[in-house]
């Protein structure tokens, strides 16, 4: 890959930039969304505008690391999903500020999926890039989705074909709601990790069931509010809450490999817990897991398949 190649994603959490340069990662920048205290999220008003805020001071740091090294293409997440209606306001920020880019320096724009862009960092983090242009399993699990997908390679990244994941709540709402019941800030996900370790017992279990790969997970927050009220251990119904969605996921994992002898790869913001991750890779053979940096939102995924999708395009005009 000559030149760079920049990746930018908006999501309802974080804003990210990255880019990829003469085929190795450049930088991985990112910048939360501010959520008050005691609240579970944002509405998509105020996240558009927190990307306003964000994306000057994180393109000061662009526009140093780059350091006039030639661009050769941008790439941007427009979107939640490869399906169509899918659509977030908060992505029209970053599809803005795409465009002005490209158009300013006359190159190439390319639109992709928030959720293709996770499914290439992933391959790209866990050393899985040989499966780029061949079918594979991937769970994205975070706080706006729980899938379970059967992926194929397309033009616009992958194509996607939902098999399992929940049927009510996502997994990352079920955390986030619990964690703010417990004290934590949103996201929850890290310092629920945290309190989790701090229990001394062994987790406590409730069934889990899933039917064909999907399952319900609306009950498990009543399930894990009755913990608390019960036990009044904040760590103990951290625990239960993370072992749960273990069991859960890899229930699921077999549910997939019953129908599909493939190799199966882990994102999302949900996936970066540890405890999650060596109990999959404990039960579940030829799994595959992201760093946590390239797990939870970023735009790492998004500059790669800028960069694939810009050679494809050259090779085809030679």
């Amino acid at each position: 890959m000559s030149g760079c190649f920049l990746g930018i994603d908006t999501s309802n959490y974080t804003t990210s930039v990255s880019a990829f340069c003469e085929g190795e990662l450049l930088f991985n920048l990112k910048a939360p969304l501010p959520v008050k205290d005691g609240e579970c999220g944002l509405r998509q008003s105020d996240a558009l505008f927190a990307h306003v805020k964000n994306l000057p001071s994180l393109f000061e740091e662009v526009r140093a690391r780059l350091g006039g090294a030639p661009l050769m293409a941008v790439g941007v997440s427009a979107k939640p999903r490869n399906a169509e209606g899918s659509y977030m306001p908060c992505f029209l920020a970053g599809v803005a500020v795409a465009q002005g880019i490209a158009a300013s320096a006359d190159v190439p724009l390319y639109h992709f999926s928030h959720q293709c862009g996770h499914l290439r960092a992933a391959l790209y983090s866990s050393g899985m890039d040989a499966l780029v242009d061949k079918p594979f399993g991937a769970f994205h699990i975070s706080g706006g989705t729980t899938e379970l997908l059967l992926v194929t390679p397309d033009g616009e990244g992958f194509h996607t074909e939902i098999v399992g994941g929940t049927l009510d709540l996502n997994a990352g709402q079920l955390v986030d709601r619990i964690g703010v019941m417990l004290g934590l800030r949103f996201p929850a996900g890290p310092a629920l990790e945290k309190l989790a370790q701090d229990c001394s017992t062994p987790p406590i279990r409730k069934p889990v069931r899933t039917s064909d790969g999907f399952i319900h997970l609306s009950g498990v927050e009543n399930l894990a509010r009755a913990v608390f009220e019960k036990e009044k251990n904040a760590a103990a119904t951290a625990l239960f809450v993370e072992d749960h969605l273990a069991r859960a996921v890899i229930a699921m994992s077999r549910d997939f490999r019953a129908k599909h002898p493939l190799p199966l790869v882990y994102a999302g913001g949900v996936m970066s817990n540890a405890y999650i991750k060596n109990a999959v890779l404990a039960a579940v053979e030829d799994a595959h897991f992201a760093e946590p940096a390239f797990s939870a939102d970023n735009a790492v995924g998004i500059a790669l398949l800028t960069a694939e999708r810009f050679q494809k395009e050259s090779a085809l005009d030679a």
